[in-house]
């Protein structure tokens, strides 16, 4: 075909002019979308006349540094980072800042499992101990007879011991996968055992995960790290993440330290030698290729990791994620906590939404505010969280009660006559979290002060219970934490750690 060159350059030139009209109209509107949202968090609240920045939101949450990654119509729409990965060094947080995912960590290890499935190494539906060699799962009478599966520990329906994990100050002796199975020293959390039979219901087992890492490293021959590296992460690009627990020392200048409340953890983190359940290094860019992947993979359009069979059998039986159905729109994610850091990640399983946001705090709330106002800006159908959350009474009665414990409760029990719409009254983890605050800050007689409280407020509450008996634990008056934890027992009798904390009362006591 004969073309005019001087009508060619003229198309050629014309179609320049459009793309850079595009991409400035493109650039604009996503500009003024994170203008939007940081100047008026809350703007999808119609209810509220008082708009709220960011910052003022990560004051009032106590949270040093945000990290955001959106993604729209199957590709990564921005990624900004706010405030400090490190306060007392004045280290910003950077887009290519690196948080600990914590237990988004289990999102990865079921790729890193199911690729086993798919190389027909390992059958999600057998016994594990067909698989595990240097340890055996120890079955006992609680199983029934029943076997448990690695279907099972991926959907945290094996009936298992240990929901998560504490971490290890940086010097202190790690120990090993198996002590921390079996719950030797110098592991810090207690033997990973059946409390209930397999296949019975969902029981949330960080110990579940990490007896999978152990499957995976039996089956491989490799170390986690370097398996999940090579046929995970590496796959994905996401190349700034890795499962190095401690991390490596070049990536030292990128690691966000981990607060809870304003204070510093000892150590600026604590290391995590369960790996598949809490040790991913990651930042919201690398999330986000994860979701788009998935997103893919489920279409058919791609296979890094997974086949679209496979990843629809790791959606649909909930395999490292969670799947929720909110008005007919399905999404998948998970969420994350490790001492220091929160995060989560949420992602539309067909019309190409997502959002990843990870802090260096330990409060979650603040998280849901940014991922609703960010639904509501980029028009997601049914956006997948649940009714608006009341302020956090924690937090408004914190100020105050850091400088007297009394006035601080008296303020929470005028409030909840005075304002009972306005603040969260009703979720049981708020006054506990506070309490905990106390209780890491050496507050002992204010911890139980605030934990008290929430036994009055929530009577059936067994954690509140549990907590108070740590705090009486802490403060060497072991009667009354026996009693503590006996309650605990009453309320729920397949408590591991009441059962484990009554035995070292009894054996302090006999002395």
């Amino acid at each position: 075909m004969n073309c005019n060159p001087t009508v060619f350059k003229i198309k050629q030139t014309s179609l320049a002019f459009f793309l850079i009209l595009s991409f400035n109209a493109f650039s604009q509107n996503v500009n003024e979308k994170i203008k939007s949202f940081e100047n008026n968090l809350n703007s999808w609240d119609k209810t509220k006349n008082k708009k709220s920045t960011l910052k003022e939101r990560m004051d009032f949450y106590e949270v040093n540094a945000v990290s955001i990654a959106v993604v729209k119509d199957y590709k990564i729409e921005w990624v900004k980072a706010y405030g400090f990965a490190d306060v007392s060094e004045k280290k910003s947080a950077t887009t290519e800042t690196l948080f600990q995912a914590a237990s988004i960590s289990k999102s990865f290890n079921s790729l890193g499992v199911l690729k086993l499935v798919e190389e027909q190494k390992l059958n999600v539906d057998s016994d594990i101990n067909n698989y595990l060699k240097k340890w055996k799962f120890p079955y006992d009478s609680i199983s029934k007879g029943k076997k448990i599966t690695t279907a099972d520990l991926l959907s945290h329906k094996a009936g298992l011991s240990v929901q998560g994990f504490g971490g290890y100050e940086k010097g202190q002796d790690l120990p090993t996968i198996t002590q921390i199975l079996d719950g030797l020293k110098p592991a810090n959390s207690n033997a990973v055992l059946s409390v209930f039979e397999p296949g019975l219901k969902f029981q949330y087992s960080g110990g579940g995960t990490t007896v999978s890492q152990l499957i995976l490293e039996d089956i491989t021959g490799e170390k986690y790290e370097d398996y999940l590296l090579k046929n995970v992460l590496t796959p994905l690009g996401m190349t700034h993440s890795s499962f190095n627990q401690p991390p490596f020392t070049d990536k030292k200048n990128l690691l966000a330290t981990g607060y809870h409340g304003n204070i510093e953890v000892v150590g600026k983190y604590h290391i995590y030698p369960e790996k598949a359940a809490a040790g991913l290094w990651t930042n919201p860019t690398d999330l986000a290729k994860y979701i788009i992947e998935t997103q893919l993979s489920l279409q058919g359009k791609s296979n890094k990791v997974l086949s679209k069979d496979m990843s629809i059998k790791r959606l649909e039986n909930n395999f490292g994620v969670f799947t929720r159905d909110f008005n007919g729109t399905k999404y998948f994610g998970h969420s994350g906590g490790n001492y220091g850091f929160v995060c989560h990640y949420v992602g539309s399983l067909e019309d190409g939404n997502g959002i990843v946001v990870m802090t260096n705090g330990n409060n979650m709330k603040l998280i849901e505010e940014i991922v609703r106002s960010i639904a509501s800006l980029n028009q997601w159908k049914n956006p997948p969280l649940d009714s608006p959350t009341k302020e956090s009474i924690s937090l408004t009665i914190k100020k105050i009660a850091n400088k007297n414990i009394d006035k601080g409760i008296e303020l929470y029990k005028k409030l909840k006559i005075t304002k009972p719409n306005d603040y969260n009254f009703s979720d049981k983890s708020e006054l506990n979290s506070l309490g905990y605050e106390f209780l890491k800050n050496n507050k002992i007689d204010d911890a139980i002060k605030i934990f008290t409280l929430n036994i009055n407020e929530f009577p059936n509450f067994p954690n509140a219970y549990d907590s108070r008996g740590e705090a009486y634990f802490n403060k060497k008056d072991y009667t009354l934490s026996k009693a503590d934890y006996q309650k605990v027992l009453e309320l729920e009798p397949t408590n591991q750690n009441a059962k484990e904390m009554l035995r070292k009362i009894e054996n302090i006591l006999k002395k």
